[in-house]
């Protein structure tokens, strides 16, 4: 009797599958793990810096084109105090020389008060001027058309009233302008470094699923599916995150703002009001603003998305 047995009696034997492998419908990247959390919270914070940053330079931009704006309207005299001069007699003439020059729009000589009044944030107050060699002030603003003639004024001038000068504060706004552009420079500066800390916090999260879920990638890409098949699901998942950690971070910093901005209005009556906006002006970051924090949410958002398909790529091509 052969005992020789057809395999055919037998029922095939079923390849194992790792226990790993999704059911069928299942996402290939798990949908709330840890590390997507953390990845959430990262970009967040990450896209609210941004936010938080481009708004700053743009607040410091615009305070610094008013204040320039409003330094290049006004010019000021100074007469120099000297033995035997009489300033009030001189800051008279030189108003009238003023006034007779074109392009000026008002004319205004400070008095000993209010001269007391503009060195009082450094001497105190209850100056007394009479021991002081202060220099009387005439206030000079300029008028748009026709266009003043500063060279002409300033000769009429050291021609006309003894010790007299004209100041355009020139070297000052020169300082703004240096100010506001190294301002700009530093926040694009900051702005590119939280770009790439978001860049490398996205490619050590992706790895970091790809880790966990290494066994279902490795049976899908030795079964034939394709490398952009399985980026792809990366890619989205990684889209979401993106865009949920962008709105809380972007929607937080426009939060902030307009709370600032609430505060700001709140104290306009006060001293301290007062000087915060003529330092920062209304903290309203205006419709360029919140577009230009749009526009972070979606780039945060775009970046998660590319990084972590470019990682899944970079990965599989490993495996091969």
């Amino acid at each position: 009797m052969d005992d020789t047995r057809d395999d055919l009696d037998y029922p095939l034997r079923q390849p194992s599958v790792p226990r790993h492998v999704p059911h069928h419908g299942s996402a290939i990247v798990p949908r709330n793990p840890t590390s997507a959390r953390a990845l959430v919270a990262i970009v967040a914070i990450m896209t609210f810096l941004a936010a938080l940053t481009g708004g700053a330079v743009m607040l410091v931009r615009a305070a610094a084109g008013e204040w320039e704006a409003d330094v290049a309207r006004e010019v000021t005299i100074q007469i120099r105090p000297a033995e035997g001069r009489d300033l009030d007699a001189a800051a008279v003439k030189a108003a009238a020389i003023a006034r007779a020059a074109p392009g000026v729009a008002s004319v205004r000589p400070l008095t000993r008060d209010e001269s007391a009044q503009l060195l009082e944030p450094w001497l105190g107050s209850g100056l007394s001027l009479d021991d002081l060699p202060v220099p009387r002030m005439v206030v000079v603003k300029l008028a748009a058309e026709p266009a003043p003639d500063l060279v002409a004024l300033r000769k009429a001038l050291t021609e006309q009233v003894a010790g007299a000068s004209l100041d355009d504060h020139r070297g000052w706004i020169e300082r703004m302008r240096t100010m506001a552009a190294t301002a700009i420079f530093a926040g694009g500066v900051i702005l590119a470094l939280v770009l790439a800390a978001t860049i490398l916090s996205v490619v050590f999260a992706t790895r970091g699923v790809m880790a966990a879920n290494q066994p279902v990638i490795e049976v899908l890409h030795f079964i034939g599916a394709r490398d952009r098949y399985i980026a792809a699901h990366f890619q989205r998942h990684f889209l979401a995150l993106g865009l949920q950690g962008g709105l809380i971070g972007g929607g937080a910093a426009l939060l902030l703002f307009l709370v600032a901005g609430l505060i700001n209005r709140w104290f306009s009556g006060s001293v301290s009001g007062e000087q915060m906006s003529a330092l920062f002006g209304t903290f309203s970051i205006g419709i360029f603003g919140y577009i230009a924090v749009a526009s972070q949410i979606v780039l945060v958002a775009a970046v998660t998305a590319l990084t972590s398909r470019q990682t899944v790529k970079r990965t599989l091509e490993a495996i091969d």
